[in-house]
């Protein structure tokens, strides 16, 4: 059986390209601009959430049965990158859509 938090950070991170790929269609997977966008997060990720469940002295407690229980690095559980990726994905990619809105009635 696949833990809680795993599972739900599959979920979001399949959602989210999911509703990119056939609802918003904002292009933003084609952009090297988001790209670079999701790097400059999930390094500034590292090292908040790094800091929050090193193993050392942990701010953030996950529970072992909830999630893989494999970190990377300093302690982070992989999960947390894709719930980073779907969170930063679903802003920047409704974002993007919304501006293509925009620029569609304007012309």
């Amino acid at each position: 059986m696949v833990p809680e938090y795993t599972l739900m950070t599959i979920v979001g991170m399949l959602v989210v390209i999911g509703l990119e790929f056939f609802v918003f269609r904002s292009g933003i997977f084609r952009r090297s601009k988001y790209w670079a966008a999701l790097a400059i997060c999930l390094g500034f990720q590292c090292l908040v959430d790094g800091w929050l469940t090193k193993l050392s002295d942990p701010i953030v407690i996950y529970n072992p049965s909830e999630f893989l229980n494999l970190r990377f690095p300093w302690d982070i559980p992989i999960e947390d990158f894709g719930f980073g990726f779907a969170m930063i994905t679903a802003v920047l990619m409704l974002w993007q859509w919304q501006l293509n809105r925009s620029k569609k009635g304007t012309e």
